[in-house]
């Protein structure tokens, strides 16, 4: 009990006491059991979300999301354990390790925004899902408005004076194809154009990158000097790193003659582009951080919340 108190009420001991008690913890390296606090009702400082994670953990680009989600975790007094998965919905296997820890709360989280099926069991907990979206109903997610970041994006561009794109999208089978195509078509009908007008080439999985290639060559056939297209919008910061080289090898300039837009804001690359790359954020750290917050608040909302893409202008337009 006075060891006790002396981890969670020091206020309540002597200084000798808890001077003794001190410098016996630093002794014998202890360390309080969070598992034995649970057993027993602990308080609030032992709470911990238990999080799912595809892809996030071992790739650069959403491993923010995991920092920001435990970081607010820490902020509160909860402690985050962390479980890469492999597939989805996840194994029995990886399911029971993740509720023997007795998490107070479950995030499932995917590197890429995808739909996932979330198993019965784990929605007996506070359950939310950052950057993807449940098959079934009833279950809070936390998603990139890729629908307003493509809008805000091209706005900003048409703005510019850039009245010839020529898109480079991600494949018509992901989720963000048809949000982001809304956003074009709004941004483009404000300046009284039509996406019918615009050219348009879809790659056909999620990394076939040098498709990119094939689709610029189409375009470039038989010109000389500036492109028929003054701005190349990419469906992320990859498709306009293949395009920068393939452009830069035909002696094309950006800016000058073509702009370029990308989509990620990939972490320590996109400002490393020759020009910049102006790009649009996905913004992993804070559907993490409000996901995280979701689970801590208890809240019940089990809606989809979109989260805010912001635009990064740099140079290459």
């Amino acid at each position: 009990m006075t060891v006790s108190r002396a981890l969670n009420t020091p206020e309540k001991l002597n200084q000798e006491t808890l001077a003794k008690v001190r410098q016996a913890i630093e002794t014998l390296g202890y360390v309080p059991s969070l598992s034995a606090r649970k057993i027993r009702g602990g308080h609030s400082s032992g709470k911990t979300i238990g999080v799912f994670a595809l892809d996030t953990a071992t790739t650069p680009f959403a491993v923010e999301m995991l920092l920001s989600m435990e970081r607010t975790a820490r902020e509160n007094g909860w402690n985050v354990f962390i479980l890469n998965v492999f597939e989805a919905p996840p194994s029995q296997q990886t399911i029971d390790l993740m509720l023997s820890h007795q998490p107070d709360g479950i995030i499932f989280s995917t590197m890429q925004l995808r739909t996932v099926e979330i198993p019965q069991v784990l929605r007996g907990l506070p359950l939310v899902l950052s950057n993807c979206m449940s098959a079934e109903p009833g279950v809070a997610c936390y998603i990139p408005d890729d629908e307003d970041g493509q809008y805000q994006a091209v706005k900003q561009a048409l703005k510019r004076g850039y009245r010839n794109p020529l898109c480079i999208n991600l494949p018509q089978s992901s989720l963000a194809w048809e949000w982001r195509q809304q956003g074009l078509r709004r941004a483009l009908a404000e300046v009284g154009m039509s996406v019918d007008a615009v050219a348009q080439y879809n790659l056909s999985t999620d990394d076939a990158y040098q498709e990119t290639l094939v689709a610029l060559e189409r375009q470039l056939r038989g010109t000389q000097g500036k492109p028929p297209f003054d701005l190349l919008v990419c469906g992320n910061d990859r498709i306009a790193l293949v395009a920068y080289q393939y452009l830069l090898s035909r002696g094309l300039r950006i800016p000058d003659d073509v702009a370029v837009l990308g989509y990620d804001n990939m972490i320590g690359v996109a400002e490393l582009f020759y020009p910049p790359l102006s790009t649009v954020q996905l913004p992993f750290y804070e559907m993490g951080r409000r996901a995280a917050e979701h689970v801590i608040a208890r809240r019940d909302d089990p809606t989809t919340h979109r989260v805010a893409c912001p635009l990064v202008a740099r140079e290459s337009w």
